[in-house]
Order: structure tokens, then C-alpha cells, then sequence
């Protein structure tokens, strides 16, 4: 079974549901960029610190951070697998991470492109009562990732990994869906 894999998909897809599941089942290390930082922060780490920085001055942290604290996680994780969510979100990204999984032999095994609806998105999105979910944001949102993941998708096609999976419907079925794609 694959064990190295890359989550990519909408707001509001379930990405976080599903690599959540599928990384309790297959005992895989979960590297959500979010939780991540948030966690070299609270460890008061160097790196934390200065994220922590920039995180507070309303800035974005930088990609090689990002991919900092991913090498950290990747050389020093207790698992063998990993499941990447949130990372990369562009191209520039994309190499970075190839470039750095070629140097720790640990290559991505396959990409979950999980597609869902725009109109079913901006339900689930409505539906979760965040101030930021209006649905003028989300439309704006949608559109941004669009425009940064459409050459992500094409990357990793290109490459033979990409496995798109329909995201509409219960949970355990876009999981079932999943799991078809890492046998």
C-alpha cells in the first residue's frame, strides 16, 4: 500500500477529514502545514520563534520555512509513511519539495486530487458559520486556488501520480474512494 502521499484539493473538500482517517488506519505521520507551524511555535523552537514572528505581523511564512520544518519532520518522524495536507499550495513549492523528498529518498507515491463541486463547497463552507465563510470570500478563495493548484495538477499528472477522486457524497465512501487509489 502507498504510504507517501500528497492531499491536494478545494477548501472545503474534506481534506483534513479524510488525511485524518487515512492516517489513523495506515499509522502514517500527518503534515499539515497549519499544525505544523503552529507546532514550532508552542515548542518555542529557534524556527518557532521566528515564526512566530511573522505569524504575528500578519505576514506569510516564507516557503523555505515551510519546507524547513518539513525536512525537520521527514528526517527526525517516527513513522515510515507521511501524508502531506496544505503543502505545497504552487509550483515554485512543488520543486522545492520534489528537490528535497529526491535528497531523503522518500519520493511521493501518489497525489489525492480530491474535486468537488463549487456549488457543493460553498454550502459546506456556509455551513460551518466562520465569519470569513461569506459567500463572496469563498467564490474569491476558490478562485485563488484554482489559479495556484491548476499547475500543480498538471505537475504531478505529468509525473504519474496524480489520482483524482470525486469528493462529493458521505465520508466513508469518498474514504473508500481513497483507499481504492493507495492499494
Amino acid at each position: 500500500m502507498k504510504n507517501r502521499l500528497l492531499f491536494l484539493g478545494p477548501p472545503g473538500a474534506g481534506k483534513g477529514t479524510q488525511a485524518s482517517q487515512i492516517c489513523n488506519d495506515l499509522d502514517l505521520m500527518h503534515l499539515s502545514t497549519g499544525e505544523l507551524l503552529r507546532a514550532e511555535v508552542e515548542a518555542k523552537t529557534s524556527l518557532g520563534q521566528e515564526v512566530s514572528l511573522i505569524m504575528n505581523k500578519g505576514e506569510l511564512v516564507s516557503d523555505d520555512i515551510v519546507l524547513s520544518i518539513v525536512q525537520n519532520r521527514l528526517v527526525n518522524g517516527e513513522r515510515e509513511g507521511w501524508l502531506l495536507d496544505g503543502f505545497p499550495r504552487n509550483l515554485v513549492q512543488a520543486k522545492s519539495l520534489q528537490k528535497l523528498l529526491d535528497e531523503l529518498s522518500q519520493k511521493i507515491q501518489a497525489v489525492i486530487l480530491i474535486e468537488i463541486s463549487d456549488e457543493i463547497l460553498i454550502q459546506r463552507l456556509l455551513s460551518r458559520g466562520r465569519p470569513d465563510d461569506n459567500e463572496e470570500a469563498i467564490r474569491k478563495r476558490l478562485i485563488v486556488y484554482k489559479e495556484k493548484t491548476a499547475p500543480l495538477i498538471d505537475f504531478y499528472s505529468d509525473a504519474g501520480i496524480l489520482n483524482a477522486i470525486d469528493g462529493e457524497g458521505q465520508v466513508i465512501d469518498v474514504a473508500l474512494r481513497i483507499r481504492e487509489v493507495l492499494n
